[in-house]
């Protein structure tokens, strides 16, 4: 079913919980800060997840990233290591 859908199964190693954390994360902010009940079909979900998703990236500041967004905080990184 995974390589049906063009999808690659995502295993952590034995034992360590720590592997999937940012992904975890993501997902439980996800659920947590997105509106989606009122989505009546699955191309709805797509776009609110996407915008969600660019939201994450581009607007939501994290603590662990010195209160930026994800992008924000890696261009400053990449511009302080260059």
């Amino acid at each position: 079913k995974l390589a049906a859908n063009h999808l690659g199964q995502s295993m952590s190693r034995r034992g360590n919980c720590w592997d999937n954390a940012p992904q975890e994360s993501f997902f439980g902010h996800l659920k947590d800060d997105m509106n989606y009940h009122h989505c009546k079909n699955i191309h709805e979900l797509r776009a609110v997840v996407d915008d969600y998703i660019d939201y994450y990236n581009h607007e939501r500041g994290q603590w662990n990233l010195k209160k930026l967004p994800p992008v924000s905080y890696r261009e400053q990184y990449l511009l302080d290591v260059s």
